[in-house]
């Protein structure tokens, strides 16, 4: 898979992820372009792999363009950056959960911030609480 085909899946999912739930995660990334499998992704979350990089399709400078590209399309398309804990699903769900094999705080950091378009999660908070109060007013006949 050549750069501009790389480029264009991870805008394609960064885009797609923004318009239906106004964020979107190096994961979700991961997933949608094909790096990821959600099998995986859950066995990561329960604790099964000891960390993320281990079952990704793809060698660390893939990841690494990967992680780069998507904070460009954040900074050109105004996402705000956020930290997210990942912890483990299951038991012993305080446990945070590692992504890269080197463990480095700057890698790690990445892996884990989210992007947030703030216009569209409030559209979505606005259109969701709508839909309840009209989903409320057909329950009680009104």
């Amino acid at each position: 898979m050549n750069k501009k085909n790389i480029r264009g899946r991870i805008h394609n999912a960064m885009y797609q992820n923004i318009r239906k739930k106004g964020y979107v995660a190096p994961v979700d990334v991961l997933m949608d372009i094909g790096v990821l499998s959600k099998q995986d992704y859950e066995n990561w979350r329960f604790g099964k792999v000891t960390f993320l990089e281990k079952v990704c399709k793809g060698n660390l400078r893939k990841l690494s363009q990967i992680l780069r590209e998507m904070r460009l399309y954040a900074v050109q398309n105004n996402l705000k950056p956020s930290w997210t804990f990942y912890h483990r699903w299951g038991k012993n769900k305080s446990r945070k959960l590692r992504f890269s094999k080197s463990n480095d705080e700057k890698i790690e950091y990445h892996y884990a911030t989210h992007f947030v378009d703030t216009e569209k999660v409030h559209q979505l908070r606005s259109s969701s609480s709508q839909q309840s109060s009209r989903t409320a007013q057909v329950d009680t006949g009104a």
